[in-house]
């Protein structure tokens, strides 16, 4: 047995180091939150948009059982997903604008939250 740190073993002493540091409060460690939209958040940015489940799926490149599963809580968006209803709620025209789609939400679809 050999008492010789390695690289890696070095790198993961560090990580720990910041782990616990973080955990004590001594620093803070950068993080991106990405809302939890329940059910009835996600019922309501589709229902903003005045568009079926199938329409607004479509539209944005969502599966549409997918999207049922979550406006009936049987089913949590995974954190891509997430990040897709957060984008469509700030501003929906990106994505159709991304997703090459013609077509305008209009003023409905605008958030009025920041």
């Amino acid at each position: 047995m050999t008492d010789e740190r390695t690289e890696l073993g070095g790198e993961i002493e560090t990580a720990l180091g910041e782990a616990l540091a973080h955990v004590r409060g001594e620093t803070e460690l950068p993080c991106r939150i990405v809302d939890y939209p329940a059910a009835g958040r996600i019922v309501a940015l589709r229902k903003r948009f005045r568009l079926s489940r199938g329409k607004f799926a479509d539209r944005v490149g969502l599966d549409v059982r997918a999207l049922q599963e979550w406006e009936q809580g049987r089913r949590v968006p995974d954190r891509a997903a997430r990040v897709l209803l957060t984008v469509i709620d700030r501003d929906p025209e990106v994505v159709v604008t991304a997703l090459g789609q013609d077509g305008d939400y209009g003023r409905a679809g605008r958030s009025h939250a920041s």
